[in-house]
C-alpha cells in the first residue's frame, strides 16, 4: 500500500502554492491572529479545530501548519481536546513518552462555534478545569457557510439573515453575547481579548496564560472582507479601529479580576468605525439612521462607563 506523506507549505515546489487547504480569503484578520497566536504558543501544540472557517486550512494530505491537527464537528471540539489531554497524560504517566514530548492542547474554532453551537460542550470543560487553550476568531457571523447570522452579529449589522428592509430596517435587532462574561462566570484562571492589530499586547498574554494550569480563553476579532464589505488590504486598520472606538476592548481577567491592557488616551467615534464596512451601510444611505447610529455609541459608552477606567 502506498504511503502517502503530510506536507507542509514549506515542503512544496512554487507551482503547487494554491493547493486545497493553503488559501483562505484575503485579508482574512482571523488568519493573522493565529499566526500571532502560533508564534506564542509555539510548535509543541496539537490543534483541536471546531468545524468553522479555518477547517480549509488542513486538508488532508496538506497542511499549513508545522504542529498535529484535529478535526472536530462544531459542538464537539472541548470534548475532543479533553480526549487529547487525558490521552497525554496518560502516556506521560505510562512512560510511553517524556514529559519533554508533552503538548499543549489549542481548541481553534469560529464565533459561531464559540458563542453558540458548541457552547454546552465548552462550559463542561471549563467546570472539569481541563488544561487547555480556547482560540475564538470572532468574524461575528457564520462567515464559512455565507455570513449568516451569529449570536456574535453585533446590533444593526446587516448578514444574510437579518438583511435591512422594510421587516428589519436596521439589520441584526439583538445585541451581541458577551462570550467573556460566561466564561468569566465560570471562575477559570485565565481569560483575554485579543486582536491582529496588537501583536505585543497578544504576544504578552500567551506568555502570561502559561503559568496557568486549567482553561485558557483568547477571543480575537477578526475583520472578515467578504462579510464586513471591506477592502482585504484594510483588516488591520479595522481591527485597531475597533480598539481606538472602544468596541473592541482589549483585557484579561485572571480568576475573575478584570484589567484593561490598552485603552485609548481618546477615543474616536464609533461612525468612523462602522461608516467604511458594508454591513452597515445601510445605516448611512439612503437615510441617515441617526437614531441606530447613537444608540450604538451609547453601547460603547455604556460599557466604558462600567469599567469605571
Amino acid at each position: 500500500m502506498e504511503t502517502i506523506t503530510i506536507k507542509t507549505l514549506k515542503d512544496l515546489p512554487p507551482e503547487e502554492n494554491l493547493l486545497p487547504g493553503t488559501a483562505m480569503c484575503a485579508g482574512c484578520g482571523g488568519l493573522l491572529a493565529l499566526r500571532h497566536c502560533l508564534k506564542a504558543l509555539g510548535d509543541k501544540t496539537i490543534i483541536v479545530n471546531a468545524a468553522g472557517c479555518f477547517t480549509l486550512l488542513s486538508i488532508y494530505p496538506f497542511t499549513p501548519f508545522r504542529n498535529s491537527w484535529l478535526y472536530t464537528a462544531m459542538a464537539s471540539a472541548p470534548a475532543g481536546a479533553q480526549g487529547v489531554r487525558d490521552a497525554l497524560d496518560i502516556l506521560i504517566r505510562k512512560g510511553r513518552i517524556s514529559p519533554e514530548e508533552n503538548l499543549k492542547v489549542v481548541v481553534l474554532t469560529g464565533d459561531g462555534t464559540a458563542y453558540d453551537m458548541g457552547l454546552s460542550s465548552t462550559s463542561g470543560a471549563i467546570y472539569r478545569n481541563l488544561d487547555f487553550y480556547y482560540i475564538c476568531y470572532d468574524n461575528e457571523a457564520y462567515g464559512n457557510t455565507g455570513f449568516q447570522w451569529s449570536p456574535s452579529s453585533p446590533f444593526a449589522s446587516k448578514t444574510a439573515t437579518t438583511m435591512p428592509g422594510r421587516i428589519i430596517p436596521t439589520g441584526a435587532e439583538l445585541s451581541k453575547k458577551n462570550l467573556f462574561e460566561i466564561w468569566r462566570s465560570h471562575k477559570p484562571p485565565y481569560l483575554a481579548t485579543i486582536s491582529p492589530a496588537h501583536p505585543v499586547d497578544l504576544v504578552n498574554k500567551f506568555k502570561k496564560a502559561e503559568q496557568f494550569k486549567g482553561p485558557k480563553l483568547f477571543i480575537s476579532l477578526a475583520p472578515c472582507p467578504p462579510g464586513w464589505g471591506t477592502e482585504p488590504s484594510r483588516s488591520a486598520n479595522f481591527a485597531k479601529l475597533a480598539v481606538d472606538t472602544g468596541i473592541w476592548a482589549l483585557k484579561e481577567a485572571v480568576y475573575g479580576e478584570i484589567r484593561h491592557t490598552f485603552i485609548p488616551k481618546k477615543f474616536k467615534p464609533v461612525e468612523e468605525y462602522l461608516k467604511e464596512q458594508g454591513r452597515f451601510a445601510h445605516l448611512f444611505k439612503p437615510v441617515r439612521q441617526e437614531e441606530t447610529i447613537r444608540k450604538i455609541q451609547e453601547m460603547v459608552d455604556g460599557y466604558w462607563k462600567e469599567a469605571r477606567i
